[in-house]
């Protein structure tokens, strides 16, 4: 067998191999991008789910696509908006506060008046039987907080009853009760800080300046 002869058996291997190796990635890429699209898909599913539990009644938009993103005590805070009429009537937000094993996370839903429309735990890693009677599942405790608003216990009594409060604890399980508490008190808090970003009513401000330095005897700025 000749050099070129040898040489064009060794090529061909190494240019099938390539080609397999193509097509193995293109097909992982494909594999990828559709997983991907499912898990994206199957994510907004969840959190609509969450959202409806929070916000009794019919909105007219597309909650998950109508969102703005506000600075919060732990880090960036997405709101999702609920409208009728093109007018903002609620907002939905994650909240949290450190459990007994780890941080409880929950969905609050609030109108535009401020009063709490729901809340949901949806991540803990609480004592079963103890802890995770935050869960509605378990218990009502946590439609406790439904009309509730800043002022609505006052400040001092926006808490567990071990604590002076007005909310109840569980038996054997104090710190995860107070979490949630601390943590709704904290959302709105957060609520009446950001109300007019919230609601969408920035604009109409600045728009309602601007009319007031346009009248007679005011100063232009």
């Amino acid at each position: 067998m000749s050099l070129e002869q040898l040489r064009g058996k060794l090529t061909y291997p190494a240019f099938v191999l390539g080609g397999i190796g193509l097509l193995t990635s293109g097909a992982l890429a494909l594999a990828d991008r559709a997983t991907q699209e499912d898990i994206k898909a199957a994510q907004d599913r969840d959190m609509k789910a969450s959202l409806i539990q929070v916000l009794p009644g019919h909105y007219e938009n597309d909650l998950l696509k109508d969102t703005v993103v506000l600075p919060g005590p732990e880090g960036d805070v997405t709101v999702y908006r609920a409208r009728r009429g093109g007018q903002v009537v609620a907002v939905v937000f994650k909240v949290q506060a450190r459990g007994y094993a780890g941080p409880v996370v929950s969905m609050m839903g609030v109108d535009r008046g401020g009063k709490v429309l729901g809340v949901r735990v949806i991540k803990h890693s609480e004592t079963p039987g103890l802890g995770d009677k935050v869960e509605p599942a378990k218990s009502g405790w946590i439609h406790g907080f439904e009309g509730r608003f800043l002022g609505d216990p006052p400040a001092g009594q926006f808490t567990v009853k071990k604590d002076g409060g007005v909310f109840d604890q569980f038996a054997g399980a104090t710190i995860t009760p107070r979490a949630v508490v601390k943590s709704i008190k904290g959302g709105l808090v957060f609520f009446s800080k950001e109300k007019a970003r919230l609601l969408d009513e920035t604009s109409v401000i600045a728009g309602m300046s601007r009319r007031e330095s346009l009248l007679p005897g005011r100063i232009k700025p």
